[in-house]
C-alpha cells in the first residue's frame, strides 16, 4: 500500500469542495449520522479534557471541533478541502466565536508542515478521512512528531467488513456491493470524482501506527445502526433506530464484532520515547536505569 497511486492527488479534497454546502444537511443532521457521531463523542468526553490542546485531520464542516470546543478543548482542524474549511470557520462564528478553535487547510499527507506547532495532548481522525490515505504508516510517522508521549489518537475508519453493508445488498442480489470492501481497495464516485479509497484491516492498522503508537482499544461505530445510505429506511423506523443505538451501546467492543460495524474506532497511544538505544536494552530485560545488562555466556 506504499506505492503511488495512479489517481490524481487532489481528487478527494476536489469531491469534498463541492460536497461542503450540503455535507451537514445530507450526514450531520441525519439519523444515522447523528446516531453513529454519538457513538464517537462518548469516546471523545472519556478522553480528552478541558485544556487539552487536540489536532483533528479530516475535520469536514468542523462538527466534532465545536462539541470539543464548547467543553474547553483546544482545538486545530484540518482538511484537505478548501470548501470544507471555509464551512467550518463559518460554523464557529455562529456557534462558538469566542473558543480556543482554529482551521488550516492542510491534507492528511502533508501534516508535517505543522512541525512548528507545539505537541498537541491528543489527535482525532473521524469517519473514514483516513480510508482516503493510501500510505497510512507514512501519516501516523508525521503524527509521532506532533503529539505528546501518552497522547490518544482516535482513529474513526470505514470498517473492511460492514455486517449490514454485506447483508442489505446481498439480500437484494448485489453482491458486488455487499462485498466491495474485502479486496481492501475500491474506487468510488463523488460527485463525478473518482476517488480511491482504502480499508485496511485492524491488524493492518495496528501495524501501520506501531512502535509509535500502542492499540489500547477497539469499537464497532454503526453495528447494528446502518450505514447512512440507509437513511430513508432509518426515517421509517425511528424506534427501530432508537434500539440499534442502544444495542450498540452494549456490543460495540465486544470481540471479533468490534471490527464488523460500518466504522470501527481505535484508540491508539503514543508511546514513551527511549532517548538512546542501549535503554531500549535496559527495558527489555527489566533493567534499572544505570544498571548494567549483563554479558550473556554461550554454552
Amino acid at each position: 500500500m506504499s506505492q503511488a497511486a495512479p489517481f490524481p492527488l487532489r481528487g478527494a479534497s476536489a469531491a469534498f469542495d463541492c460536497m461542503a454546502d450540503t455535507y451537514d444537511a445530507a450526514f450531520t443532521q441525519s439519523l444515522i449520522g447523528r446516531a453513529q457521531r454519538n457513538a464517537v463523542w462518548r469516546a471523545l468526553e472519556n478522553t480528552f479534557r478541558p485544556g487539552d490542546r487536540v489536532l483533528e485531520l479530516n475535520c469536514g464542516t468542523g462538527e466534532d471541533d465545536l462539541f470539543l470546543a464548547k467543553r474547553g478543548v483546544s482545538v486545530l482542524a484540518c482538511d484537505g478541502s478548501t470548501r470544507m474549511i471555509a464551512v467550518a470557520q463559518q460554523r464557529k462564528a455562529l456557534e462558538a466565536p469566542d473558543s480556543s478553535l482554529q482551521f488550516r487547510v492542510s491534507r492528511n499527507e502533508d501534516i508535517d508542515a505543522l512541525t512548528s506547532v507545539n505537541h498537541f495532548d491528543g489527535v482525532l481522525s473521524n469517519f473514514s478521512g483516513l480510508n482516503c490515505v493510501q500510505d497510512l504508516p507514512a501519516v501516523a510517522r508525521k503524527l509521532t512528531e506532533l503529539v505528546k508521549p501518552g497522547a490518544a489518537a482516535l482513529v474513526c475508519l470505514s470498517s473492511r467488513v460492514c455486517l449490514w453493508e454485506m447483508t442489505w445488498y446481498a439480500g437484494r442480489g448485489n453482491f458486488k456491493k455487499a462485498f466491495r470492501r474485502l479486496p481492501g481497495a475500491t474506487v468510488a464516485r463523488l460527485n463525478e470524482i473518482t476517488v480511491p479509497v482504502w480499508y485496511p484491516t485492524i491488524a493492518a492498522a495496528r501495524r501501520s501506527f506501531s512502535p509509535h503508537f500502542r492499540l489500547r482499544s477497539i469499537r464497532a461505530v454503526g453495528l447494528f445502526v446502518p450505514p447512512s445510505y440507509l437513511e430513508s429506511w432509518a426515517r421509517r423506523h425511528q424506534s427501530v433506530l432508537r434500539r440499534l443505538e442502544a444495542m450498540d451501546a452494549v456490543f460495540a467492543a465486544w470481540p471479533i464484532v468490534c471490527g464488523m460495524g460500518d466504522h470501527v474506532l481505535l484508540e491508539f497511544e503514543k508511546t514513551a520515547e527511549l532517548r538512546h538505544p542501549i535503554e531500549t536494552s535496559r527495558v527489555a530485560v527489566g533493567l534499572a536505569p544505570g544498571q548494567m545488562i549483563p554479558q550473556l555466556r554461550m554454552r
